[in-house]
């Protein structure tokens, strides 16, 4: 008995458990301007189904051909293949075309790793070009 309880213990140590994917949303508020090279800063919040969340400071980088200065209120994120919170921390890379005056508006897939992020916002603005870069996330 003792050793079919002990090859029973030994048997769940080694299978290992199927984490589900979780489903996080970024909520955020940027601002930024761009004259070939594009900066824009703000701030925002995930939040997961399973109740975890984080507040976060966002920042994106990049180069191009892009002229022009925005500002995005209430700009929503959905990320992918993310098993916990942490995940959504770090630097992810993109590609993206916009075009607006005074109205403008946004959309871009990034990517880290395994873990995607799709982002949508409108906002305010001249905005008009091409830019490729980084789109970093770190806790607050």
């Amino acid at each position: 008995m003792i050793a079919t309880t002990g090859a029973l213990a030994l048997l769940l140590a080694a299978t290992p458990a199927i984490a589900r994917d979780v489903s996080c949303r970024l909520d955020f508020d940027m601002a930024g301007w761009s004259a070939f090279y594009k900066t824009a800063s703000g701030t925002g919040r995930v939040s997961c189904d399973n109740g975890q969340s984080m507040a976060v400071s966002i920042s994106a980088k990049g180069g191009g051909l892009t002229v022009g200065k925005s500002e995005i209120r209430g700009g929503r994120g959905e990320f992918s293949g993310v098993r916990s919170i942490n995940e959504v921390l770090g630097t992810y890379v993109s590609a993206e075309a916009h075009a607006g005056v005074v109205k403008s508006s946004k959309a871009q897939v990034m990517t880290k790793g395994e873990v995607s992020l799709a982002l949508a916002g409108t906002g305010e603005g001249v905005d008009l070009g091409v830019a490729f870069g980084g789109f970093t996330i770190e806790a607050r």
